[in-house]
């Protein structure tokens, strides 16, 4: 054997199991698309999409997804209407516990697109252009910018206010704090969001209003 064959990488035990899982469940999402695209009987909230991380995608762990969708449910009330702002994995936890509430994901993402009228096609860099028809009509607004940048949250704060009734949950880092209290008006709550691979920065969780938990 070379020295050069010393040198390469190998992948641990733990590795090779997950890039396995990781193909195994690539390969029955694509087979559900195929499905569905050929009119098959595939209900989309199964599709399971892996991070696009170019479009800074983190997905949330099980506990955040199930305690957001709780609380947007709560907000709301059993006939409400929720939009979600490039949160889409919330949309399947949401779907799945919702009877008579509307929801619908403002995402730009076009993989999304496989939900059908609840996806509507959505650029923070073009804030309103979205359906005039949606102004004020939404209960609880759920919003995570992709970026943490000022820019990116101000844009967002537009569309936050122009779809809101009322109630916003915003989902940020710790460092866009006070942008996001003098933009939207809304505090830190103690429950505080998780990802599934862990991000670096501090992460919090805001409403403009108070939650089952109390905001600080």
């Amino acid at each position: 054997m070379s020295d050069s064959d010393d040198d390469c990488p190998r992948l641990s035990t733990e590795a090779l199991q997950a890039l396995q899982e990781f193909y195994v469940q690539q390969a029955e999402n694509d087979e559900k698309l195929r499905s569905l695209l050929e009119g098959k009987e595939v209900s989309p909230q199964n599709i399971q999409f892996p991070e696009d991380w170019q479009l800074s995608q983190f997905w949330y762990d099980d506990e955040t997804a199930e305690y957001l969708s709780r609380e947007a449910l709560r907000a709301s009330g059993p006939t409400g209407k929720i939009a979600l702002i490039s949160c889409p994995t919330l949309y399947n936890k949401l779907k799945s516990k919702a009877h008579s509430n509307q929801v619908t994901l403002f995402e730009f993402d076009k993989r999304f697109a496989i939900y059908g009228e609840d996806f509507i096609s959505y650029d923070y860099n073009a804030p309103l252009d979205i359906p005039r028809h949606f102004h004020g009509q939404f209960d609880v607004v759920v919003a995570d910018p992709p970026f943490l940048s000022e820019e990116c949250l101000i844009k967002i704060a537009e569309t936050v206010k122009f779809l809101a009734k009322h109630k916003i949950i915003l989902c940020t880092g710790a460092k866009m704090k006070y942008l996001a209290m003098m933009m939207l008006n809304v505090r830190k709550c103690e429950f505080e969001p998780h990802h599934k691979n862990n991000l670096a920065n501090e992460f919090y969780c805001y409403t403009n209003y108070d939650t089952v938990i109390d905001t600080e």
